[in-house]
Order: structure tokens, then sequence, then C-alpha cells
């Protein structure tokens, strides 16, 4: 079992920025894989970056260049740094963690409550 709490949500103005943090407990081998998603009213989930446990990451083309997923496995913290941010930013950001590499699709086992973002132009 895994448990996931997201923080450092909130709203900021467009080319603001945030870093969302994810602390993980449980079973470190179930965290191997995690990602953050987000998701706005009337929208499907969507997969913003993934990265293993080795580092290795992968994003989508939209945040490419303007955010950056780490992950500290000492202090079992998951973060996305999110740099000039723009309204379509606009979601509740979840993040997700498996023993296997979903990449940016929605499969995985784990899931947090979310933390919102708003991003006002």
């Amino acid at each position: 079992q895994v448990q996931l709490v997201e923080s450092g949500g909130g709203s900021v103005q467009s080319g603001g920025s945030l870093r969302l943090s994810c602390a993980a407990s449980g079973d470190p081998y179930t965290r191997d894989y995690m990602a953050w998603f987000r998701q706005a009213p009337g929208t499907e989930r969507e997969g913003v970056a993934a990265i293993d446990w080795a580092g290795r990451t992968v994003y989508t083309d939209t945040v490419k260049g303007r955010f950056t997923i780490s992950r500290d496995n000492a202090k079992n913290t998951l973060y996305l740094q999110m740099n000039s941010l723009k309204p379509e930013d606009t979601a509740m950001y979840y993040c997700a963690a498996d023993r296997v590499g979903y990449l940016l699709l929605p499969r995985y086992n784990y899931w947090g409550q979310g933390t919102q973002v708003t991003v006002s132009s």
C-alpha cells in the first residue's frame, strides 16, 4: 500500500511559478514509477510528467520546457516545478505511483487526493 499527499497548489497570475510536492509513504517498491496528472472540470485526466526510480523523465508536449518533475527518494517526496504558468494549466493536480511504468497513462494504482492550481490571466 502507498499513501500519497499533495501540497503546494494555489492561485497565481499568468507567468508565475508554483512547486507541487507529493509526500509518499508505504511500500517503497510500489513507488518505483511516479507521475503527475491534472484534470480540469469536464475533461479527462491528463498525464503531465512521469519519473522512474532512476530519475528518467517524460513530459506531455504542452509543458515541456516549463515544468520539471523530480523526486527525492531519501525524503520520499515527488515534486513538480511549474514555471511560466498559463491559464490553461488551471486544474486539479494529482500525483500517482505504481511498481509498473505506465508513463503518462492514468493506469496507476495509487493516487493522492489532489491539489488545486488556478492560473489567472
